[in-house]
């Protein structure tokens, strides 16, 4: 069983570094992180992580706009991309799924439950 790959685009160093551990900690999975949309752009197409979290504020390129740019690229079209965001709003978690997000998790996150949520926002079996 292959070790799953995940990639943290957020411009919060804090929690880019909480997601990275509570994944490596609770799912044994390796964490690639970006500090800014452009650089997990760069990362993606690079590394083909299996799973994308993208933080949706983040200055010049935010989330939306990152979104669009991996979901428009041949290369990182295929990964599933989780969106996180402090605000639940409905209309724009419709608007992230028609952009081709596969779920939307809420800010603040509980670092114990993040790997959990989002093997089942990607329909992952858990790891025995």
């Amino acid at each position: 069983m292959s070790v799953k790959q995940i990639l943290v685009i957020d411009d919060e160093a804090d929690i880019r570094e909480i997601a990275k551990m509570s994944l490596q900690i609770t799912k044994r999975w390796k964490v690639l992180t970006a500090a800014s949309g452009e650089e997990g752009v760069a990362i993606a197409t690079k590394y083909h992580p299996d799973a994308i979290l993208l933080d949706v504020v983040m200055p010049e390129m935010d989330g939306l706009l990152t979104l669009k740019t991996l979901k428009n690229n041949p290369e990182t079209k295929p990964i599933p991309v989780i969106m996180l965001t402090a605000t639940g709003n409905v209309v724009t978690q419709r608007q992230y799924a028609e952009l081709g997000a596969q779920a939307v998790l809420t800010k603040p996150f509980d670092p114990g439950l993040l790997g959990n949520q989002i093997a089942t926002a990607l329909n992952w079996r858990a790891d025995f």
